[in-house]
């Protein structure tokens, strides 16, 4: 009796397959069927983000709690804040892996997402509040949210998915790299228009890594590097004081009593840390001395608390991240998962070389914040949900 019983039951379960198959859901839906392990890069990714995440916490309650004591408020605020953000993070990310990435080659979705995306960061020209000299926040109701952090994911999707469904066609202008300019003089327009300059350069370097990998002409990425380069010397021309703020990393010894300062304050903390670092908690930027010690510059703080030991884990951990995070790109099933992983790989590359570059002053300080340590909810959410979408592609990668 019971070897008929487990006989029906494997009937109904091979039927079943059969269905799934001759339907195409199953390829389609990257069957949830699959009972084989996900390979070794999965894990190693949830252990190195999961590990980043816990340490920026903790930098986050030493960096933060000064700063909230002098405000009136309890020292534990902003790390309480960072830790529901962490919370929101991690189910937008498993949410980002539970949900087969294939569906973002349904246009109509991906438009749908797309077109909200950048309707809000429309918004925020008019309605947008001015921090730190940029006007790239939206108040709505009692939430505060920088729009720009998730129009990221937006594009990678939108590139991925086009990229992937003409990519026998890189060579035709008008069906590729169009589309691409046009999505990139987009994002990066109306980032550089809400004077979030560093985030414009994010945007400019997905595109450029995507394009490269889709064996996209060297001579239209070698152009379209070169338009940008012309772009960027035209915005610094034009603005100012962002001039001002961007360039100051060229003599920080002239500046550093005004548009250097920040990075001159980061520095001597970080070599005040020396090799051992003071300890957790016994730094002294987070005294007034480096602004924004909690968010743009808390790679100072831990510089300066942890010396090289977390120095070497935070470069480190994000050196293994990208890689893995490429090795999944080559291993991907297909060409929209691989253009997927690139593209979030590129993203958190650039942007770790953009923000710790900038905070050792051997690049212009742009305000952007580093991935998993920065306090900010924007940015958390946001990251955690694309590393989401980088497991998604790798629970399915080829054998």
């Amino acid at each position: 009796m019971a070897n008929e019983t487990t006989r029906t039951q494997q009937s109904l379960r091979d039927r079943r397959l059969s269905v799934l198959r001759r339907t195409g859901i199953a390829d389609k839906q990257n069957s949830r069927l699959s009972l084989e392990k996900p390979p070794p890069a999965f894990y190693w990714m949830i252990i190195i983000v999961a590990s980043i995440v816990l340490l920026g916490l903790i930098m986050v309650l030493s960096s933060s709690s000064v700063t909230n004591l002098h405000s009136g408020s309890s020292a534990w605020s902003m790390f309480t804040k960072q830790l529901v953000w962490v919370g929101l993070g991690t189910l937008a990310g498993w949410m980002a892996y539970r949900q087969p990435y294939s569906v973002w080659k349904n246009g109509k979705l991906l438009g749908t997402v797309t077109v909200v995306i950048v309707a809000l960061n429309a918004i925020v020209l008019f309605t947008g509040q001015f921090i730190n000299g940029a006007r790239a926040w939206l108040d709505i109701g009692p939430f505060r949210f920088q729009p720009s952090e998730f129009m990221k994911i937006a594009l990678i999707l939108f590139c991925a998915n086009l990229i992937s469904t003409r990519h026998r066609l890189v060579e035709i202008k008008g069906s590729v790299l169009l589309p691409l300019l046009i999505a990139l003089g987009g994002t990066a327009g109306l980032c550089a228009l809400q004077r979030d300059y560093g985030s414009a350069i994010i945007f400019a370097g997905i595109v450029l890594v995507l394009m490269y990998m889709s064996s996209m002409p060297l001579r239209q990425v070698a152009a379209t590097s070169a338009g940008l380069f012309v772009v960027g010397i035209l915005v610094l021309n034009y603005a100012q004081r962002a001039s001002e703020r961007l360039l100051a990393f060229l003599d920080l010894e002239a500046n550093k009593a005004t548009s250097g300062y920040q990075v001159y304050q980061a520095l001597l903390s970080i070599a005040n840390g020396g090799w051992s670092g003071t300890g957790v908690g016994s730094g002294t930027s987070k005294w007034g001395y480096v602004p924004l010690a909690y968010s743009d510059f808390i790679f100072a703080v831990i510089a300066e608390e942890m010396g090289i030991v977390g120095t070497v884990f935070v470069i480190g951990g994000f050196l293994l991240l990208v890689f893995l995070g490429i090795q999944i790109a080559l291993a991907a099933s297909d060409l929209h998962g691989a253009f997927i992983a690139g593209g979030i790989s590129a993203w958190f590359g650039i942007q770790v070389v953009v923000n710790i570059g900038g905070v050792v002053g051997m690049m212009p300080m742009t305000g952007l914040t580093l991935p998993f340590l920065s306090y900010g909810g924007s940015s958390m959410i946001a990251s955690l949900a694309a590393i989401g979408l980088l497991l998604n592609v790798a629970r399915y990668a080829k054998k």
